[in-house]
């Protein structure tokens, strides 16, 4: 019963008409990252950041997840039509999606994307709906000791889970704790690393960082690789799956819902991961695994549910412990923060309407995106060909104008320049900005957590209390995998994937 309650007060706050509209605002912005490449819910959400800091944290919060949850709707429709992912989580929908098209087939395999996400996104939605409450009830348990452990495995996991050696994703979690240390001292209000600048003693900001790196970073990277696009151009026809798909296509969906909710659960998995691991398995499931890449929908079918199921499950560790579990949810945390919202165990009980709106609100917003995705697909494709010259300068310029509006300091611009520097070449050398923003969020609050911890008279005290060094030992174990030939071997062999 006390669920039903919970729900009824988070449809009264997400079917307000402002919550509502930004809830639509949202997903259809989603939608549409998702669908032009090389734009990605994490550089679209540091965008949209300072548009927010002027709303009610409950809208902004709502319109900002429906970006997240919509990009891994609209990815799929340009893998199928142009055969180039438009969100990293449907890379592996290319092989498939895009050889259906070619044979004439594109309608059922973006209805069968569609419709699989929808159930992958709902029934993830549930699943956040039911665990989150009583892991913030569990995580009330911990003390200071417990949250630095736990924070030390998250960063290791991420580090660990990023394409590319673990070394230098090692490398960039430290570069981001260290670039947290700049600014007032969280205990004794000393200022450190500032060089006499009042833009600094309040630290880097996250937004001008997310936006630097995964904004103009991200435009450098895809102007240098040139990206060219050639639309399907063929009649798309009918988008409802025939008896025969549906029959196909049932166990896979169902399959790639609890492959991505699980896996969406895991730091560092995020959604990509899930889409992989999704594909894998029905091709070594299927009597016929040899039609795979030939354009089999099954192929479709189950890596589109797992990204969708895998949004819904990677909000319950940000929302119940405050540890983001992948990228998207390291900036969605920093929204949080910029309201003065701190995500944890006491954020259900002091924020219900929040919690509860944000919840219903994704029920709402995965209805929406089913309702918008099949008749507007027409509109998707003529996006698809606005030149890549015309498109970049106008996300530039929503940059520059997001930084500067928010608090009418030029040397923002600067740091975020700066930064979209250091992204592009992050990316040009093949570091993963993941652990870096990850450690520059997580930073502080590791800081004071390890601080208060000393406070109990013990340094070895992270190692006297159960969960704390349960956590220590998985995080040492993961850092020093790579002495395994075995794991390290298996490790690559997906880093190749992925690439």
């Amino acid at each position: 019963m006390d669920i039903i309650n919970h729900l009824v007060l988070g449809f009264s706050v997400a079917l307000t008409p402002t919550n509502l509209f930004f809830c639509f605002l949202g997903v259809l912005i989603g939608t549409l990252i998702g669908v032009l490449p090389g734009i990605g819910p994490v550089a679209t959400i540091s965008i949209l950041l300072p548009v927010t800091f002027g709303m009610e944290p409950v809208a902004s919060i709502i319109m900002l997840a429906g970006v997240y949850y919509g990009a891994m709707y609209g990815g799929s429709t340009t893998s199928i039509l142009v055969n180039l992912p438009g969100e990293a989580a449907s890379i592996i929908t290319c092989l498939d999606g895009y050889q259906m098209a070619r044979k004439g087939r594109a309608g059922p395999a973006l209805g069968i994307s569609a419709m699989g996400s929808f159930i992958g996104g709902t029934v993830s939605i549930i699943g956040l709906m039911v665990l989150a409450p009583p892991l913030a009830m569990l995580a009330l348990k911990f003390g200071p000791p417990e949250y630095f452990s736990l924070m030390v495995f998250g960063l290791t996991m991420v580090t660990y889970l990023c394409v590319g050696s673990l070394i230098k994703g090692l490398t960039m979690a430290l570069a981001g704790i260290a670039v947290s240390t700049i600014g007032q001292d969280p205990i004794s209000g000393i200022t450190r690393f500032t060089f006499g600048s009042l833009t600094l003693m309040d630290g880097v900001g996250i937004v001008p960082v997310a936006m630097g790196v995964f904004g103009i970073g991200e435009i450098l990277a895809n102007i240098e690789a040139n990206i060219k696009q050639e639309v399907y151009s063929a009649k798309i026809g009918s988008l409802f799956p025939t008896a025969k798909d549906w029959i196909a296509c049932k166990w896979p969906v169902i399959r790639g819902t609890v492959i991505g909710f699980f896996m969406g659960i895991l730091p560092g998995a995020g959604t990509v991961m899930p889409t992989f691991i999704a594909y894998s398995v029905e091709r070594r499931l299927s009597r016929n695994p040899e039609k795979f890449g030939t354009g089999v929908i099954e192929g479709v079918a189950s890596p589109e549910t797992a990204n969708n199921a895998a949004t819904g499950s990677s909000m319950i560790t940000l929302l119940s412990l405050g540890i983001p579990a992948n990228l998207t949810m390291a900036v969605l945390l920093g929204a949080f923060i910029s309201h003065g919202i701190q995500p944890g165990p006491l954020l259900i009980t002091r924020y219900p309407a929040l919690f509860w709106g944000t919840i219903a609100s994704m029920y709402i917003g995965n209805a929406m995106l089913l309702v918008l995705n099949l008749p507007l697909i027409g509109i998707w494709v003529k996006i698809l060909k606005i030149p890549y010259n015309v498109l970049f300068p106008l996300i530039l310029l929503f940059c520059f104008l997001g930084v500067y509006s928010l608090n009418q300091n030029i040397y923002e611009i600067v740091i975020m320049v700066g930064f979209g520097v250091f992204g592009y070449l992050m990316r040009k050398f093949g570091f993963e900005g993941a652990p870096f923003l990850l450690a520059l969020l997580l930073g502080p609050m590791m800081e004071i957590a390890f601080r208060q911890s000393l406070l109990y008279g013990d340094p070895f005290i992270f190692f006297k209390r159960s969960i704390s060094v349960t956590l220590l030992i998985v995080s040492l174990f993961l850092l020093i995998t790579p002495l395994f030939p075995k794991i390290a071997q298996r490790r690559e062999i997906l880093q190749e994937l992925e690439d």
